[in-house]
C-alpha cells in the first residue's frame, strides 16, 4: 500500500473537533508566498497549479521508488502587524505562504528537476516563485474545522481557549503563523461538509 501521511501521521491531519496538543516535528515542502485574497487572485491559483504541478511530477519520477500519496494542500496565513488569526473580513490584505508537504527523499536536486520539468510542459508557469522549504512548527494547538472557510472563528475562539486553559499563550507573529490543512477538495465537497485542520503555535506562559 501507497504511504498515506494522512494515515501515518493522525496526530497531524485528523484531530478531533475538540482542540489539542501537539508537537510538529521537521517536515520538508514545496512552497510558493504570495498576497491577496484566495477567492479572487490569479497569483494564488497559479501557486496552486505550480505546487500540484510539482508535487505529482516529483511522484511519478521518483527514483526512490516510493509509492505515496501526495499530502493535501496547506497555507499559512497572516495579515501584516496584526499578531492574532486571520481576518476574514480582510482578506484582500492577506500575505500567504501555500505549500505540500514532501517526502523526505526530496532534496534540493530532485526539486530542481521537477521544476525544469515542469516549466518544459508548461511554460507559461514562473516556477522559479516555488521553495523547497524545511520547517520545525513545534508546539501548536489545533482542531478540525468542519465546515464553511467563512465560519472558521468559533473554531479558533475554541482552540485559543483551550491553549489558555492549558497553560499556553497562542504564539502567532511573522516566523509562526494561523496555518490550515485542506483535507476536503471544495469542488467536490459541500461546504457544510469541507473538513480543515486549524493549527495555531503556542507557547509556555511564563
Amino acid at each position: 500500500m501507497p504511504i498515506d501521511f494522512k494515515k501515518e501521521c493522525k496526530d497531524l491531519y485528523q484531530p478531533k473537533s475538540t482542540p489539542s496538543i501537539v508537537d510538529v516535528p521537521e517536515m520538508v515542502f514545496i512552497a510558493i508566498d504570495g498576497k491577496g485574497d484566495p477567492n479572487t487572485s490569479e497569483e494564488y491559483a497559479t501557486a496552486i497549479e505550480i505546487l500540484y504541478g510539482l508535487s505529482y511530477g516529483i511522484k511519478m519520477s521518483n527514483k526512490a521508488n516510493l509509492e505515496y500519496v501526495v499530502p493535501p494542500l496547506e497555507g499559512f496565513w497572516q495579515i501584516k502587524g496584526k499578531n492574532v488569526g486571520i481576518d476574514i473580513a480582510d482578506k484582500d490584505k492577506y500575505y500567504w505562504t501555500a505549500l505540500i508537504r514532501q517526502p523526505d527523499f526530496v532534496t534540493s536536486k530532485v526539486f530542481e528537476a521537477a521544476k525544469i520539468t515542469l516549466s518544459r510542459k508548461k511554460p507559461n508557469l514562473d516556477t522559479s516563485k516555488a521553495q523547497l522549504l524545511t520547517i520545525t512548527e513545534g508546539l501548536c494547538v489545533q482542531a478540525m474545522h468542519i465546515g464553511s472557510y467563512d465560519d472558521e472563528s468559533a473554531t479558533i475562539a475554541a482552540l485559543e481557549q483551550y491553549a489558555v486553559d492549558e497553560g499556553y499563550v497562542i504564539d502567532i507573529n511573522d516566523i509562526r503563523r494561523h496555518h490550515e490543512i485542506y483535507l476536503s477538495d471544495p469542488r467536490k465537497v459541500a461546504t457544510e461538509k469541507l473538513k480543515t485542520v486549524i493549527r495555531h503555535p503556542i507557547k509556555k506562559i511564563d
